[in-house]
């Protein structure tokens, strides 16, 4: 997980570490602390989702090394269970599936991230910054008012995949019942490093549409619980 061949390192800016830190860190505590009164794993799907996404795929852009996203987004990720777990939100069971499940998820988001950074080398965490609230806003709508977005729309959303796969082990669903999510999730950001390691070629990016698309109707045919 180290710098891509032939990828200048982008030259990272504080605004980029600002962003990484006030999308992965800042607005989830803060919404952490907003919803305190929630049931217990309604609302951590989302939020962990938000958290590891802002911080490894921001992160990932900022940096131009994978690895960083991955590293940055699973401490944000631990955390943001912390504070979950002391504020009520998150059960005290299910752990484990839970941080596989964010393992995953980081990994992808990473991915993603690492793709901005050799394609817009030092303008590629904006891009990550802009996918980053674009999917959180509509996770974030999903969970504030069920049923107002069309499901169509939320399967083809990473961050959803991810809100979905943490909340089901959360709730003490198997890793196998949350398999879709996490093999749309692993096999997204296979199809996006390969992106990255051929670029500057263009074919492969039909490879990682392709594969997304599949995905997307894997998870619509089999939901997490």
């Amino acid at each position: 997980m180290t710098l891509l061949p032939h990828t200048h390192r982008p030259a990272t800016s504080r605004p980029a570490w600002l962003a990484t830190a006030l999308a992965g860190v800042v607005v989830p505590a803060v919404a952490i602390g907003l919803l305190a009164d929630a049931p217990p794993g309604l609302v951590a799907g989302p939020i962990l989702a938000t958290g590891l996404m802002g911080a490894g795929m921001i992160g990932a852009a900022a940096a131009g090394r994978l690895w960083i996203g991955v590293a940055l987004a699973l401490l944000t990720g631990a955390g943001l269970v912390l504070s979950g777990r002391m504020a009520g939100l998150l059960p005290p069971a299910h752990l484990l599936p839970a941080a596989f499940a964010m393992l995953v998820a980081s990994v992808s988001f990473a991915a993603r991230g690492a793709l901005f950074a050799r394609s817009m080398a030092d303008k590629g965490w904006w891009i990550a910054v802009a996918v980053v609230a674009g999917e959180a806003a509509i996770i974030a709508t999903a969970a504030a008012r069920p049923g107002d977005l069309p499901e169509w729309l939320l399967v083809l959303l990473p961050a959803q995949w991810a809100s979905a796969a943490i909340r089901a082990a959360l709730g003490g669903a198997s890793t196998l019942a949350a398999g879709a999510p996490l093999l749309a999730l692993a096999g997204t950001a296979a199809a996006t490093l390969l992106v990255a390691r051929l670029w500057p070629s263009r074919w492969p990016y039909l490879v990682m549409f392709t594969t997304w698309l599949a995905l997307s109707a894997l998870v619509w045919h089999n939901p997490a619980p």
